[in-house]
């Protein structure tokens, strides 16, 4: 199986990748079904995470600096778009639930063929969004059973989850300790957000791959939607784990939600910005513009 290759290949490689994590990320590629999203490899690593008082835009929150392992793993190469997410919607009937109540902008499912919201002209490669934490946690269950119907071997595992907070800001720096993966600035045309410099800034949603990935080969990690992750929300890294594992302590009605959005600020799109949203979605205002990429363990 090309996984436990590719698994294998990261675990001879991992000196070599420290001297230079980006190397090759096309050969750290694959899909194992059909309705499984396109994965890059991820080789373990350590980092500082979180944000230095002296970086511009930073919040409380991201601190304080704090060194953390973390093990192999894959991330989608970008976040589920709202095709993925309307197939699943189309053979389950599974219904989301309002991401705003007050106007009641959610999914219609299945829609009469057509799973997507109603209120705005969409494109099928945008992100998925106006999605909360247990949506997300429905894909997920949905992907791990095509996956093991592809694959015997995965017989009683659900090797597919959201990255936990760690694994998301190791994967989105890259091995960049600046701000952004591209350096301290937002720049011009680097991600999708009110004040990056893009033909889509502060007014619309860009299709999923419109800006150049990171070192790894993942796109999108900075911009566009919100992210959601596993780990309950906490307003510090204080007691946070260590070894990259979910944080499963704290608020765990919220859940921490990464990356920023096209309506957002820059402070907000740079690696270390966080905040915290209950996990129903009942915080429409950062819900709203919510998707998710997945994670998936490796053996």
């Amino acid at each position: 199986m090309r996984i436990v290759a590719i698994a294998f290949a990261l675990c001879f490689a991992l000196a070599a990748q420290a001297a230079d994590p980006t190397a090759n990320p096309t050969d750290r590629e694959f899909t194992e079904c059909p309705e499984c999203p396109q994965m890059v490899a991820i080789p373990g690593g350590r980092f500082q995470m979180g944000s230095p008082a002296q970086e511009a835009g930073r919040f409380d929150a991201e601190g304080p600096l704090h060194a953390v392992t973390v093990k192999a793993f894959a991330l989608g190469r970008h976040n589920v778009t709202m095709e993925d997410f309307a197939a699943f919607l189309r053979e389950t009937e599974y219904q989301p639930v309002a991401c705003d109540r007050y106007v009641d902008m959610k999914w219609n499912s299945p829609g009469g063929g057509r799973a997507y919201p109603p209120y705005v002209t969409l494109s099928p490669r945008w992100p998925a969004f106006c999605l909360n934490w247990h949506d997300a946690q429905a894909y997920i269950a949905w992907v791990n059973k095509k996956a093991r119907a592809a694959d015997p071997k995965l017989a009683g595992r659900s090797p597919y989850r959201l990255p936990t907070e760690a694994e998301w800001e190791y994967a989105a720096r890259a091995g960049v300790t600046a701000a952004r993966w591209w350096g301290e600035d937002a720049g011009r045309n680097n991600a999708n957000c009110n004040g990056c410099g893009s033909k889509w800034d502060g007014k619309d949603i860009a299709p999923v791959e419109t800006f150049g990935p990171n070192p790894f080969g993942l796109y999108d990690m900075l911009g566009n939607v919100w992210q959601w992750t596993d780990d309950c929300w906490n307003d510090s890294f204080v007691g946070a784990p260590t070894d990259g594992r979910a944080w499963t302590s704290g608020d765990c009605d919220k859940k921490v939600l990464r990356g920023g959005s096209w309506s957002n600020a820059p402070s907000f799109v740079r690696s270390a910005a966080r905040i915290g949203n209950r996990a129903n979605g009942t915080d429409f205002d950062y819900s709203t513009y919510s998707g998710f990429r997945l994670a998936r363990t490796l053996p």
